[in-house]
């Protein structure tokens, strides 16, 4: 019988390619003859795992009659036989029902007096059909097998161990000892080859390894003890006791010791020498892990970082095409945040860019990119232009990034780096690579002014054979925004009107949108005209959303108010919280009878919306392709860097608010404050924040608990605040069930203003109250009885500015104006204490949690400045602030403050906080 692929041009691709499910049922009748043929039965069980490996489905009453069947085989002694008979009812046992009566003949075969291939293939295929209840009936078997002095059957125990945890973690916690015996234990050491340091005899320290972290995750000092007991391991050959003779297990607790330090900052120092001492194992895959964490760990100096370099330096040099890439990779990435300390790898760099591996070649060269200096620059384009042809485009995409972060470097270059990237518009190559190339060409724009015409042009060429609608659409947003302040407009206007009679409806209307942006921004006439007459023939497309477009646009170049409110405004709603603000609204049917308020809504700039509309597809662009640990090093450092915007961590505050009844009847949420206020330091057994929650006429307090006691549980936890405000009153007071070790929850408490045109000021004193229950740090049980207990917190202020949303607006002296001076209170300050404008802005901002507009946050002058705030006070009052100041070293910083509003009330409110 031969296994092997047939002749694809015979028309057979292999003996099991045609098989069918019902002839296989029915040829399952030879598992009953007698005697038991080994050969056909091996055939037909092989016939049954193909079909379960490509996805057939057998139904129940098929799978159970099935299994029951192949249970005979156990009578067979035949070592083949059997050991495909453990592999198919492992399969079958998922779907198969009364499995758990195949336990008797499982739990002979791991009797010690069975063979070791017996044993180890019934640990598995046992530990796939029992369930959590049972487990314990077979438990002195699997703690037995798993200090068994057979390899194999501690290995197979202790897999299997692993993958019980989740469904009988109690019991498996139990086994601690075993498995740490397992750690220790010397056994099959003789199959084990000292030149390679590896071997199958040491395969289940690796396991056993893997699965003693499983145990002790949640104890943060048996981690800690874990990977110190093992800390002389490697600095020489069976040292100690406790010593890992598996370079797998090595390279696990290395893992294990950079989890503790991103857990526990103080033992960065102590593990991070560690760290360096495993770097001089006798073992490379050893020496690369402890030099990858060294690599990956924060605010460390180049002279830190030396050593682990050194070591990936060596491996670029290797004969091992897996250890060069691993080095390469690894160099690449942390030329991203510290390239100083990988320019000791150019020269080796480059001898690596015509590896014959173009994977290796294409980190060699972006890293160079990165750490190279600006008389490089040339020479490496030169030498990226022989390889291009030959890598795939998740490479490309890398490239293209490496080349953008370098023409941001060094911007004297962007001419030679302009015609590479638009050359490469013309290369073939699918959508991600092309978007890449586009993006980087606009950051370029954005970044190097003087790049913009030459850019432009490159865009404009590339439109005129482009593929892909999407990317179409960018660029003649681009062009739309950006063409008009060139001091050749109509250049772009022949390039964009050529979309409207070439291309689809979608690329037509943003062509229309465009055309419409020319007619309004550029002051030329005659220009005007030229648009007018264009934009009248896009009237008769047959698409309905480019005439549309088209009628709009005709329209706001004949309306000078609307063009400045809708097309040259550079500010946006925050989409996020206006989605929010409407599902509030049309959730209640009382609020309906009133009108929305669209003033509530906070407004961002453009580029704000943009930013926060691109945050996941910039994340999903730095992991791009089928291979996202390729694609990360060469991602943007803004993608990689991703956080939650503003917006977003208040729409993610409002659906955690929204979910609390208690709370239902307070209305909208109007400001959750964005920096929780820590009230205990961050190394305390109980770590505590506080979040404000602003409505219309209550005050919600949000205490995040963190319980870092891994042997204590607390219970009813709760938050007293006191206040000595009368105008205040506490209405809910919802406490925290259960806090357990390392489990965070969060207290409510709420309060009322009594007045509602009243907005107090006012400083509350906290105090966390709960019950303490002892228990267990290995198994997590605490015991029946607990004491009372409380924690003093620190103090939680309201202020003027948690009743300020920040919101931007894109003419403050057109809106200033508006307000006029009915509502506006003026006063002088004279703040001697503050050594700076930048320290005096910084501070106004943080108080006031108000906007800063027109880049008026950054003083250009040490002696002078003027700031600009604008918000929104709670009830949908702008508010609308100007601060003139001056600083000389000897009065400090001298200040007019002037708040204008609707409301003279509200503008007295914000002046008493600076007051």
């Amino acid at each position: 019988m031969s296994w092997a692929k047939k002749d694809e041009d015979g028309g057979e691709s292999g003996l099991l390619h045609h098989l069918d499910k019902t002839t296989v049922l029915q040829e399952a009748r030879v598992f009953n003859e007698t005697p038991i043929s080994p050969k056909k039965c091996r055939i037909l069980l092989a016939k049954i795992a193909y079909l379960l490996y490509v996805g057939e489905s057998f139904a129940t009453n098929e799978a159970t009659d099935l299994f029951f069947s192949i249970t005979k085989l156990f009578q067979s002694k035949d070592t083949s036989l059997r050991q495909i008979v453990y592999l198919v009812i492992k399969e079958l046992s998922t779907v198969a029902q009364d499995v758990i009566m195949i336990t008797s003949s499982l739990t002979r075969d791991m009797q010690p007096n069975s063979e070791a291939i017996y044993r180890s293939n019934a640990i598995r295929a046992l530990c796939k059909i029992v369930d959590g209840n049972m487990l314990q009936g077979v438990e002195r078997f699997l703690k037995a097998a798993i200090v068994d002095k057979t390899t194999s059957i501690s290995s197979a125990a202790l897999v299997s161990s692993y993958h019980m945890l989740p469904i009988a973690k109690d019991v498996v916690r139990r086994w601690a000892n075993e498995v740490q015996e397992a750690m220790n234990s010397k056994s099959g050491l003789g199959f084990m080859s000292t030149s390679s340091y590896t071997g199958n005899g040491v395969m289940s320290q690796y396991h056993a390894m893997g699965l003693l972290y499983q145990i002790r995750q949640h104890d943060r000092m048996a981690v800690i003890k874990l990977v110190q007991s093992f800390a002389g391991s490697g600095r020489g050959f069976l040292s100690s006791s406790a010593t890992l003779r598996s370079t797998m297990a090595h390279c696990l607790l290395i893992r294990y010791a950079c989890k503790v330090m991103e857990e526990d900052p103080s033992t960065q120092r102590q593990l991070f020498e560690l760290l360096e001492g495993w770097l001089r194992h006798k073992s490379d895959m050893v020496n690369f892990e402890a030099a990858k964490a060294i690599c990956n760990m924060q605010n460390l100096s180049a002279k830190d970082l030396f050593s682990a370099v050194s070591v990936l330096q060596h491996f670029l040099s290797s004969s091992k095409p897996t250890l060069r890439f691993a080095a390469i990779r690894t160099l690449n990435r942390l030329a991203m945040t510290n390239p100083t300390a990988v320019t000791v790898c150019n020269i080796d760099m480059e001898n690596l860019i015509t590896d014959s591996n173009r994977s290796v070649a294409t980190f060699a060269i972006t890293t160079l990119l990165k750490t190279g200096n600006e008389a490089s620059v040339d020479r490496l384009m030169k030498q990226i232009t022989g390889f291009m042809s030959e890598i795939s485009d998740e490479f490309k995409v890398i490239v293209v990034e490496a080349i953008r972060s370098l023409c941001l470097k060094f911007p004297a270059k962007h001419g030679t780096m302009l015609a590479f990237l638009s050359s490469m518009l013309r290369d073939e190559g699918g959508y991600e690579f092309k978007r890449a190339v586009v993006e980087a060409i606009f950051d370029l724009i954005k970044s190097i002014p003087e790049s913009k015409e030459v850019a432009l042009s490159h865009l404009c060429e590339f439109i005129e054979d482009c593929e892909f609608t999407k990317i179409s659409v960018r660029i003649l947003h681009l062009l739309g925004v950006e063409g008009p302040k060139t001091p050749t407009p109509t250049v772009y206007i022949r390039y964009i009107y050529n979309r409207i009679i070439l291309e689809n409806a979608i690329v037509r209307a943003a062509a229309v949108s465009a055309l419409g942006k020319f007619g309004v921004n550029v002051a030329d006439e005659n220009v005007k005209k030229s648009v007018r007459v264009l934009l009248t023939r896009c009237l008769d497309d047959v698409d309905d959303e480019v005439r549309d477009r088209a009628t709009w646009a005709l329209k706001v170049m004949g309306d000078e108010v609307t063009a400045e409110k809708y097309v040259k405004d550079d500010s946006s709603y925050a989409l996020a919280a206006l989605e929010r603000s409407l599902v509030d609204y049309c959730s209640a049917p009382e609020r309906t009878e009133v009108p929305f308020d669209i003033s509530i809504i906070p407004q961002i700039t453009r580029k704000q919306a943009e930013a926060e509309r691109h945050t996941v597809s910039a994340i999903d662009y730095a992991n791009l392709g089928t291979v996202p640990s390729v694609a990360g090093p060469g991602a943007p450092a803004a993608a990689q860097k991703a956080k939650p915007s503003n917006v977003d961590q208040q729409l993610s505050y409002a659906k955690e608010i929204a979910k609390i009844p208690e709370f239902a009847s307070y209305g909208p949420l109007f400001k959750s404050s964005l920096k929780p206020v820590e009230l205990t330091e961050s190394e305390t057994e109980y770590v505590v924040t506080c979040t404000k929650h602003m409505f219309s006429e209550h005050v919600v307090f949000q205490f995040h608990c963190h319980n870092t006691l891994n042997d204590s549980l607390l219970e009813n936890v709760s938050v007293i605040m006191q206040t000595d405000d009368e105008g205040l009153e506490e209405i809910e007071n919802i406490p925290v069930e259960q806090l357990a070790y390392d489990v965070p929850g969060s207290v409510f408490v709420s309060f009322k203003r009594e007045d509602s045109e009243a907005f107090p000021v006012a400083t509350f004193s906290n105090t966390m109250k709960f019950v303490v229950k002892d228990c267990d740090p290995t198994t997590g049980e605490p015991d029946e009885q607990g004491y009372e207990d409380e924690y003093l917190l620190e103090d939680v202020e309201l202020s003027i500015g948690d009743y300020i949303l920040p919101s931007y607006i894109s003419d403050f002296a057109r809106v200033w104006g508006e307000l006029g001076e009915e509502a506006e209170v003026v006063e002088t300050f004279a703040l001697t204490a503050l050594d700076s404008l930048q320290t005096a802005v910084t501070s106004i901002v943080d108080i006031l949690s108000m906007q800063p507009l027109e880049n008026t946050d950054t003083p250009k002058s040490q002696t002078t400045h003027t700031l600009f705030l604008s918000g929104i006070f709670l009830g949908g009052i702008k508010v609308l602030v100007k601060s003139r100041m001056s600083f000389t070293k000897t009065t400090g910083v001298t200040m007019e403050f002037s708040v204008r509003s609707s409301d003279e009330e509200v503008s007295r409110f914000v002046m008493a906080t600076i007051a």
